[in-house]
């Protein structure tokens, strides 16, 4: 991820005309495997586990249809059963594939010296987030401050869409009309939602400044402070993110943070190229 300042490569859109957006790859449905993914979906949110008719209900399947699903979900150790409860759960397995994951990017492993100084010299939590190809947030990698306060969020956690700071980057480099972003932006969950006109500008200043501030929107009493990172080709593919206190974070602090993450950034671009 180069910094938007200095990378030549970064896509560059204008106010009136973003960036043609590309066209969606075309995706064959395989049942199967969509009810597979729901139902590890399901479980994952699940606390406390659930039986066959509870997931075969929640998603709209034919009880023996979720049935052999779950079983090979079992067997692949994705899922467990409580023989005593009959209820389902996530496994081990879920563990060992995350760990692949983060271990195949190598971007968790590269990124987190800079979170761990981030968070010591700033008293905040530092995130490496990748952008998902559907334009979600997912936590690969984070450092939590030594402060009372701190965000309660894990790896793997995910930001729908385009919320908070890293919302705003995306919605700065996804090559999308305004039309297109406005109903994306409808379907946002704020704790205290800015107008869309005020939501704009900020996306256009992420754009034009290269980095994304977030204050009070997405949690009320949190400031969060985003920089883009890009790929060789200029395409936005993980963001540095630094969330704080808001009264312990003013504008100048806030600056100041970007522009010490900008520095983080094009570091860790280098070093993605070099590995990649």
């Amino acid at each position: 991820m180069s910094t938007a300042a200095k990378s030549p490569r970064k896509p560059t859109t204008t106010d009136a005309a973003p960036a043609k957006a590309r066209a969606p790859v075309r995706v064959r449905q395989v049942p199967a495997v969509s009810r597979a993914i729901a139902i590890l979906r399901l479980l994952g949110d699940s606390k406390q586990g659930m039986g066959v008719k509870a997931i075969a209900d929640a998603l709209e399947l034919v009880p023996s249809t979720c049935l052999h699903i779950l079983r090979v979900l079992v067997s692949e150790d994705l899922v467990r059963m409580d023989p005593g409860t009959k209820r389902y759960t996530m496994a081990s397995g879920m563990i060992r594939l995350a760990r692949s994951v983060l271990a195949g990017s190598g971007f968790a492993e590269l990124v987190q010296p800079a979170l761990d100084r981030l968070a010591v010299a700033y008293g905040v939590t530092a995130m490496g987030v990748e952008v998902t190809t559907h334009q979600s947030g997912v936590v690969l990698a984070i450092s939590k401050s030594t402060q009372p306060f701190r965000l309660h969020t894990d790896v793997g956690s995910q930001f729908n869409e385009l919320v908070s700071a890293t919302g705003r980057l995306i919605a700065a480099h996804s090559g999308e009309n305004w039309t297109q972003l406005r109903k994306r932006f409808d379907a946002i969950a704020w704790d205290k939602a800015p107008s869309f006109e005020t939501w704009k500008k900020e996306v256009e200043q992420a754009r034009a400044r290269g980095w994304s501030l977030d204050r009070d929107h997405f949690v009320a009493g949190l400031t969060v402070v985003a920089v883009p990172v890009f790929d060789p080709a200029g395409r936005l593919t993980h963001t540095l993110v630094a969330a704080g206190l808001s009264s312990q974070i003013n504008s100048s602090l806030a600056t100041q943070i970007a522009a010490d993450m900008r520095r983080q950034a094009e570091e860790l671009a280098e070093l993605m190229l070099a590995k990649g």
